[in-house]
Formats: structure tokens, C-alpha cells, sequence
């Protein structure tokens, strides 16, 4: 028998085996995959961080990167995929209860890993032990794994380790598991490397997509033209063209009603998740939504605008009460509080002010911010220097919490302002100095882990980022518009 038929014959042996191997992983890899992760969905899931956008971004971000990575393991014929490396910000739960002792204040953890296996079993595995959630549910399945992979009689099965020559895997097409071992250990690229390979798709990218970033331009200022807009915006970063066929779609309505429209006067129009408006006054529109819900939204303008100017006096009474403190909101990309909301917490907070009056000096605490929360809990100092206050706390512990913690914030207030204005320094520096056609970050990147980045970046000045759009985040990509999108703390 020839080399090449004994070869094709393995071939055969070999992908029989792979095949029964991916249909006992696929087994355990649907509902089993889902019950066995529900401690980790329950400690990471996006809507439990919703006072918290920038950790809340972060786990969106990781959630669909996993879901991608346990999807690619269960498609036919994926023998393994590239390994990734994840960030997850976990809460404390009842289940985790053994590490709480390292929380910090706010109730979570940063935990970072990195993805390498090659089913869904010991990948589900990996993700809980990673973040010190228990397993103990997973060994049935780890049994019922290894009952399935067993010969029958339960005999041990012979094991014999094969080494088979690099011309084995050319002639097969199968994956080398050596090669694979190498790539694990070099998981993230180093930017000049990973720039000398993605350069050229990007610049690619970007140039086929001018035609719809002129379009998109033209639109944006002919609408803002059209009805005197303070601006348009988007809650995420969708493609440009997903963006113009959202404006195109306004423009159509505005034919079709133009008086309804009016409305709009001197807003600012975000296409969101949901249609309304948000707790700064600017007017959402659902990507979802069809034309008629957005007519019925301008046609209701008028009394959203009237729940906003009360918004702003209950904001102004609230400041009075309690020593001039600022009550302010987050507005960033994540989670979008709606104008109604915030009305209902801060007439809640208002009417127990009120009711019991705090013995607050009228400017002891001038020039501090607070932000009110619906949420049962304590109060407490955010890093960047703002009280974040429940609406449903105990006031006279309030009042002593603001006293004693009053020069903390001002300290921390200082330092974040000094921060905001370094970031936006570097930023203008290194988008001349590099020369990028622009420059921005993820909203869960912080303002020191952008200055930090923008400062190596300018220390390393790659000429391959000339005339292109980079984003700052957590991971490397060349996004669909040519954007390049580089985590802050690449290695160089």
C-alpha cells in the first residue's frame, strides 16, 4: 500500500474520531453550556451594573466575545479557534462568598483570563474557576463527558501518543496541536506586529468606505440644517453605514411630516436603543422603532420638555438642601436613563428633603456633585469624586456622610479635573504628532489607562497608523469601516 493511501486512510480514521468528538461536545454544549455558566451570568450580566456604565460596557463587550468564542467551538469541523483573552467585572454574590474578603468597596472585582481550550466543557470550566465561582454543579457533566469518551465494559481505553510529521497535517488539512500550543503562548500580539499585519485591511477598508463617510456627512448637516439640531449622535458604535441608512430614514419621515417635526428645534438627536428622552434633555430615537413611533415621540415633545424644565427644578431645590451639592448624571455610551425616571427619583429624594430638613450650612458644599440612584443602598464616594446617594437612605446618616467625607471628594474632584485635562492634552498631541485622521476610546476605558496609552503611543510613533481612525478599547480589531480598534494596554 502506498504512502499516500495509508495517509488518506488515517485521514478517514481521523476525522470519524474528530467528528464523534465535536457531536459528544455539541451535546453538553447547549442547555448544559447554559445552566452550568448561570453563577457567571448572574455575577457579570450588564444589567445588574447599571449605576456603573463603565464596567457595565466592559462585560457587553467580554459577554460577546465569549458567546462568539463558544459558538465557534460548537460549528462542524472546528477542531480548536484562537485563543482570547477577556475582562470581566464581577459582583459579589452569594455564591462567591468565599472571596469577599477582596472586593473592594464598590462590590466587584476586576478578573482577566485568557481563553485557550478547545471544547465547551473545560472552557465553561476555565470561565468559573477564573472567576472564583464554584463548580461543584459541573461534575456530572464532566462524568457524563467522560462516560461518553470511555468504550463500552468501561475498560481502560489504550492510549498511545503519536507524533505525527508536519507532512501529516499539510496532506490532512487537521491543525497541529503543537503549532496551536505555540499560539496559546503568544496569545496577544505586540502592536508593531499586529499593525504590520493589519495595516493594509484597514487602509483597504477605510478607503472603500469614504464614499459613505461623505454621504453620512452630507446627511448629518443637512438634517441639523434642516431643523436647527444641536447635533446628532449615537449611543453606539455602529458601522457607517448602519448610521446612514439611520439617517435616511429620518429624512424620508421628514418628508413625509415635516410639521411634526418642528419639534426638534434646538434638540440634540441620539439614535438609541429606545425612543424618548434622556435625562439630559436630548431626544432618542429607537434604531428599532418604525416611523410612526417616532412621529408619536415629536408629536409628545412638548411635555417632555415640560418634565425636563421640572427635572431642573428639583435638581436646583435638592442643591439648596443640602449645601449647594450638584446633582449630576453620567451620560456615556451604556446605560440611557430616561427623562421620566429621573423625574420620579429625584421628586422621591425631594419629598423626603422636605419632610425632614437637613442642618446642611447652604454653601458647605458647594462645588461637589452627587448622583441619586432608585437602588437600596449606602451612600458612597466614587473615585472621580462624586457621592453616589440613594434616593431611599437614612438622612441624618446622610448629613454626617457628606460632612465627613466633604474634603475626600474635593480632593478626588481635583484630581479628576487635573486627569480630564491630561487626557485631553495627549489626546490633541498624539493625533497631530501621529497624524490620525481621529483618535477615540471605548467608554470603559478609563481617563489615566487613555493617557497612558496615548503617552506610549507617542513614544513609539508607528508610521503605519498615518491618515487612519484608531479606537482605543481592550482588544485588537479592524473594525468593518477601517477603524482600528488597539486594547490601551498593548504590549510594545
Amino acid at each position: 500500500m502506498s504512502v499516500q493511501c495509508i495517509l488518506r486512510c488515517t485521514a478517514r480514521l481521523e476525522r470519524k474520531r474528530v467528528a464523534t468528538h465535536l457531536l459528544q461536545l455539541r451535546a453538553l454544549s447547549g442547555a448544559d453550556a447554559v445552566n452550568a455558566l448561570r453563577p457567571f451570568y448572574f455575577a457579570v450580566h450588564p444589567d445588574f451594573f447599571g449605576q456603573h456604565p463603565i464596567e457595565r460596557e466592559v462585560n457587553e463587550n467580554s459577554l460577546k466575545r465569549l458567546n462568539g468564542y463558544l459558538e465557534n467551538l460548537q460549528k462542524p469541523g472546528s477542531c480548536s479557534v484562537q485563543p482570547m483573552k477577556l475582562t470581566f467585572y464581577v459582583r459579589d454574590t452569594k455564591d462567591s462568598s468565599d472571596v469577599q474578603q477582596d472586593l473592594p468597596t464598590s462590590g466587584f472585582r476586576s478578573v482577566t483570563f485568557v481563553l485557550h481550550t478547545n471544547d465547551v466543557l473545560s472552557t465553561v470550566t476555565n470561565v468559573l474557576k477564573s472567576c472564583s465561582l464554584p463548580v461543584e454543579h459541573m461534575k456530572a457533566l464532566e462524568s457524563l463527558s467522560h462516560a461518553s469518551k470511555s468504550p463500552s465494559g468501561g475498560t481502560i481505553p489504550f492510549y498511545r501518543p503519536i507524533k505525527w510529521d508536519k507532512s501529516y497535517y499539510t496532506f490532512t488539512g487537521f491543525r497541529d496541536p503543537e503549532q496551536e500550543r505555540h499560539q496559546a503562548t503568544r496569545v496577544e500580539p505586540t502592536l508593531s506586529s499586529w499593525l504590520q499585519n493589519n495595516e493594509s485591511e484597514a487602509t483597504k477598508k477605510h478607503n472603500d468606505s469614504l464614499p459613505r463617510r461623505e454621504e453620512l456627512k452630507r446627511l448629518k448637516k443637512e438634517l441639523c440644517r434642516k431643523f436647527d439640531l444641536a447635533d446628532i449622535r449615537w449611543q453606539r458604535s455602529w458601522g457607517v453605514t448602519h448610521r446612514c441608512s439611520q439617517l435616511q430614514s429620518l429624512n424620508r419621515l421628514s418628508v413625509q411630516n415635516l410639521e411634526a417635526m418642528t419639534n426638534l428645534q434646538g434638540h440634540t438627536v441620539i439614535f438609541a436603543d429606545q425612543s424618548g428622552m434622556n435625562a439630559s434633555g436630548h431626544v432618542m430615537l429607537g434604531t428599532m422603532d418604525v416611523h410612526h413611533q417616532w412621529t408619536k415621540l415629536f408629536e409628545h415633545l412638548p411635555s417632555y420638555c415640560l418634565l425636563q424644565q421640572q427635572t431642573e427644578w428639583l435638581k436646583e431645590r435638592i442643591s439648596l438642601l443640602l449645601g449647594g451639592t450638584r446633582v449630576v448624571h453620567m451620560e456615556r455610551l451604556g446605560p440611557v436613563q430616561p427623562v421620566i425616571e429621573l423625574y420620579r427619583t429625584l421628586n422621591t429624594f425631594h419629598s423626603r428633603l422636605i419632610s425632614r430638613r437637613l442642618s446642611l450650612h447652604p454653601r458647605s458644599l458647594e462645588g461637589l456633585t452627587m448622583i441619586l440612584e432608585k437602588e437600596w443602598s449606602s451612600p458612597s464616594l466614587h473615585e472621580m469624586g462624586h457621592f453616589i446617594i440613594p434616593a431611599n437612605c437614612d438622612l441624618p446618616n446622610l448629613q454626617a456622610f457628606l460632612q465627613n467625607h466633604a474634603s475626600k471628594a474635593r480632593q478626588q474632584t481635583r484630581c479628576t479635573n487635573l486627569l480630564l485635562a491630561e487626557e485631553d492634552a495627549v489626546m490633541k498631541l498624539c493625533l497631530q504628532s501621529l497624524s490620525l485622521r481621529t483618535l477615540s476610546k471605548e467608554p470603559s476605558v478609563t481617563s489615566s489607562q487613555m493617557t497612558l496609552c496615548c503617552k506610549r503611543l507617542l513614544d513609539q510613533r508607528s508610521p503605519l497608523m498615518q491618515g487612519l481612525h484608531v479606537r482605543v478599547s481592550h482588544f485588537y480589531s479592524v473594525m468593518q469601516d477601517g477603524d482600528l480598534c488597539i486594547p490601551w494596554d498593548w504590549k510594545g
